[in-house]
């Protein structure tokens, strides 16, 4: 597999978009019920309400750690804003639904600190993008190996 990168930096922002033929309600799940995050991204705990942090398992990343997650923001279901630190820096998502005509379109959003990481970042990004759309298509799961470092220059021209 050979997947295409869609990542843009746009001022100081990482944006990647999906775009889903289903209700918007239906991606708004994927993205923030326990057992529909666990198929792509990992499940998570915790009492889910703006200010409050959340416990998310990264399944994807070696040893499968727990991290703390901030949500900043949830109106369902248009908006879900997210932040985290961790060893690799500050995190700050946001991810905004729209739908029109049975599609439902997503655009993901990362609030850089820097483009220094961006080579690592957007790669990244983009599987996990991608194995959300699996996770709802019922296709197979992408590989990692077939996103870094094949990507990396993509992101790190935008620099």
């Amino acid at each position: 597999m050979s997947p295409t990168p869609t990542g843009r930096i746009l001022g100081g922002d990482l944006v990647l978009t999906r775009s889903f033929r289903a209700p918007v309600a239906d991606v708004w799940a994927s993205l923030t019920e326990p057992d529909r995050t666990a198929r792509w991204f990992g499940p998570w705990k915790g009492d889910a309400a703006p200010g409050n942090t959340i416990q998310v398992q990264m399944v994807q990343e070696e040893g499968r750690p727990w991290m703390d997650m901030t949500i900043d923001a949830c109106e369902p279901p248009r908006r879900l804003a997210l932040s985290a630190v961790d060893d690799y820096g500050s995190w700050h998502l946001d991810m905004v639904l729209t739908e029109a005509g049975g599609v439902t379109e997503l655009r993901f959003t990362q609030h850089l600190s820097g483009t220094e990481n961006v080579g690592e970042v957007g790669p990244g990004w983009e599987y996990y993008l991608d194995l959300l759309v699996a996770s709802r298509d019922g296709t197979p799961l992408p590989s990692f190996d077939d996103y870094y470092p094949a990507m990396k220059d993509h992101f790190e021209s935008q620099r």
